[in-house]
């Protein structure tokens, strides 16, 4: 069976002060994706999440990564009642985990930068309701924030490994 590695809180709602939709981003890394799937599907069904067909995020502009290395599985719950969670499953050391990391600790460590992503997302969600559209138009400021936070890694150290 395989084991969650590693359990992170990520996304807007694991930064303070940031716009969030009311919804909870958790990171799973392991070490197989499909093995995993196998393995969480039914337990996590009966918590109400459910698998979505969401196996592939977005490569960021000018990375020439195989989209393959990008790969995930991806549960969510929407219990009226209950706090909603999205489930993001990725390989321990993938360019995907770690940009979720990357993105929630410069975003911790600049809070200055906050108050504009977040003006950003909430212009961007009232005028667009479709999700996958959302996410289409938020990918590009997302990959210009993954540049200077990328240059931050470097310059102090980062590595996913810290907290």
């Amino acid at each position: 069976m395989p084991l969650a590695l590693r359990v992170d809180h990520i996304g807007s709602t694991s930064i303070p002060g940031m716009a969030a939709k009311p919804a909870i981003d958790l990171q799973v890394s392991v070490a197989d994706l499909d093995a995993a799937a196998t393995a969480f599907d039914g337990p996590l069904a009966a918590f109400g999440f459910f698998r979505r067909p969401y196996e592939q995020d977005h490569v960021p502009a000018g990375r020439d990564d195989p989209p393959q290395r990008w790969a995930k599985r991806y549960w969510n719950k929407r219990n009226p009642g209950e706090q909603q969670v999205n489930l993001h499953c990725r390989l321990v050391g993938s360019p995907n985990a770690r940009l979720a990391l990357l993105f929630r600790d410069w975003f911790r460590s600049h809070a200055q930068a906050v108050p504009a992503y977040a003006r950003f997302k909430g212009v961007l969600a009232a005028a667009v309701d479709d999700v996958d559209i959302y996410t289409d138009v938020k990918d590009p400021v997302v990959d210009l924030v993954v540049i200077v936070a990328e240059e931050w890694a470097t310059a102090t150290g980062w590595s996913p490994g810290q907290r």
